[in-house]
């Protein structure tokens, strides 16, 4: 008896849409490339986002309709005039939360209109460059104004009526180098300043121990607050080390100068209070942090001006606080670091009673 040998079919696996072929053959290339990269099927949903995207957006993308992860009408609309006329978009974009964020954006069809690729490149380094370049000769021109014209008078002054004028000349000299002094001090201000700015939109990522960083500055200000006999008071909790995600001498710079001015618009025979607590999340995000209050004892300032203290050039009493050194940027200083670093400025002040600079910044494990 004969027997036929049965034909075997070939099993066939089921075909992939187009599209979802496409979107992965594309998703597969983009993980490894530096400028951020963000894929979307024909639905408007991320499919693909790379590291920089993610660490550029700071949320999660992938799933996302592009609404949810961009929020901006600009470039809504250009993803959507990408697949209607099957050209590719170039334009920018501007991001201002958390903070202010310049991008350069290239939006290009996946083959039919399977999909699209937005590639983004961040310009706000380019951009920072060129409006602090500009704010310098501004700033620089306004603020300097002042203190040229005095000491030019002065050296005139020396030059002709009094320049036998023994006591004159002393007393004129000593004029002389306060204002030079104040220039000095102005123009490292606005390069500090300069500095921070074109630094803000990349958040540090050290690990600073906030607890040695007051210990130092508590040591290295005693001496001035005992000249009007005040006194520094630290308070941290079972002596503690407190961790935060950070740049160490930006984090110096802002509480030196919070606590500088604790000490010089204080009353004398007071305290300056510092203390450090943890914050379960910080205020609008989803992180822990740490949290330091610099208290003083002094006039406390009238609620109108809260708002303004970190503009630049901001004074609330001109002639005191030119007296005391000051050049008018200290908190827009202060500002900006902690923008730079995704934390929180926050002041209270009651007048007569004195006044709290409260500082918020994420926390990070050693």
């Amino acid at each position: 008896m004969l027997f036929r040998k049965k034909k075997v079919e070939p099993v066939l696996k089921p075909e992939r849409p187009k599209e979802v072929a496409a979107i992965n053959e594309t998703g597969a290339v983009i993980a490894a490339l530096a400028d951020p990269i963000l894929v979307l099927d024909n639905q408007r949903v991320v499919k693909h986002a790379n590291k920089a995207a993610l660490n550029l957006f700071g949320r999660v993308l992938i799933d996302k309709n592009i609404v949810q992860c961009l929020r901006q009408p600009n470039v809504i609309d250009a993803v959507e005039k990408v697949f209607a006329s099957k050209k590719d978009w170039i334009g920018e974009a501007k991001f201002p939360a958390p903070v202010e964020r310049h991008l350069s954006i290239h939006i290009a069809l996946i083959g039919n209109g399977e999909g699209v690729v937005l590639t983004v490149r961040d310009t706000t380094l380019v951009k920072r460059t060129e409006e602090m370049h500009s704010d310098f000769v501004a700033n620089v021109s306004h603020e300097l104004r002042s203190p040229l014209s005095a000491l030019m008078g002065f050296i005139e002054t020396l030059q002709g009526p009094a320049q036998d004028d023994r006591e004159a000349r002393e007393r004129f000299l000593n004029i002389m180098i306060q204002e030079a002094n104040r220039m000095a001090r102005l123009i490292d201000d606005l390069l500090s300043l300069s500095r921070v700015q074109i630094q803000e939109h990349v958040a540090p990522d050290d690990a600073v121990n906030v607890t040695v960083v007051l210990q130092n500055i508590t040591d290295i200000l005693s001496l001035k607050a005992m000249d009007r006999n005040m006194k520094l008071n630290l308070n941290v909790p079972n002596n503690q080390a407190y961790w935060v995600q950070g740049d160490s001498d930006q984090i110096t710079q802002v509480f030196q100068n919070l606590i500088d001015n604790a000490i010089k618009y204080g009353k004398p025979d007071t305290s300056v209070d510092i203390a450090i607590r943890t914050l379960d999340r910080l205020p609008d995000r989803n992180v822990p942090g740490v949290a330091v209050d610099v208290r003083d004892h002094g006039e406390g300032i009238d609620e109108k001006h809260i708002p303004r203290l970190t503009e630049r050039f901001y004074r609330i009493d001109k002639a005191r606080s030119r007296t005391m050194g000051g050049t008018g940027l200290g908190l827009a200083i202060v500002k900006h670091i902690i923008a730079r670093h995704r934390g929180r400025l926050h002041v209270e002040s009651k007048l007569g009673k004195g006044t709290i600079f409260s500082v918020s910044l994420p926390a990070k494990n050693n």
